[in-house]
C-alpha cells in the first residue's frame, strides 16, 4: 500500500514519538523511507549544522533497526518544502509529528507545519501527536 514514506523531522518531542509509527510502517510496507530536514531562510548557520547532524542521528538510529533511509536536507518556507519533496520522491504518505501548535487569539492567522502540510500535501498525511 505504500511504498514511499517521507518523514520531515526536527527536533520536537513529537518527531520522535512518530518515530516508531514511521518504522512501525516502513517495516510493514517494506517501504523506501525518505529522512527530510528543512531550515528556513532566515536560518542561521548554527541551524542548518544542526540539521544535517540531526540527519545523521536520526539515519543512524533508523539503520540501528534495519531501514536504510535517503535523506535530504533542504532550505524553504518548511510546508512548501516538504510537499514539493513528496510530490518529487512520489511519496504515498508523508508520518511527521505535531509540534502542537494552536491557534491563539493574539496570531489566529498562524497554522502548525503539520496543517499546512495537511493542506498542501500530494498525499496522504498522518499526524502523530
Amino acid at each position: 500500500m505504500f511504498k514511499t514514506v517521507l518523514f520531515p523531522l526536527n527536533r520536537s518531542q513529537e518527531t520522535r514519538q512518530a518515530v516508531a509509527v514511521a518504522i512501525d510502517l516502513v517495516q510493514k510496507y517494506q517501504a523506501q523511507l525518505y529522512v527530510l530536514s528543512v531550515t528556513e531562510p532566515d536560518a542561521n548557520d548554527s541551524d542548518r549544522i544542526s540539521s544535517q547532524d540531526l540527519i545523521e542521528e536520526v539515519k543512524t538510529y533508523f539503520a540501528e533497526v534495519g531501514i536504510s533511509v535517503q535523506t535530504k536536507v533542504a532550505e524553504g518556507k518548511t510546508a512548501f518544502v516538504i510537499c514539493d519533496f513528496a510530490d518529487e520522491i512520489n511519496a504515498d504518505l508523508i508520518v511527521m509529528g505535531s509540534r502542537g501548535v494552536s491557534l491563539t487569539e493574539e496570531h489566529p492567522e498562524e497554522h502548525s507545519v503539520s496543517q499546512k502540510v495537511i493542506n498542501l500535501s500530494p498525499c496522504p498525511v498522518l499526524v502523530v501527536p
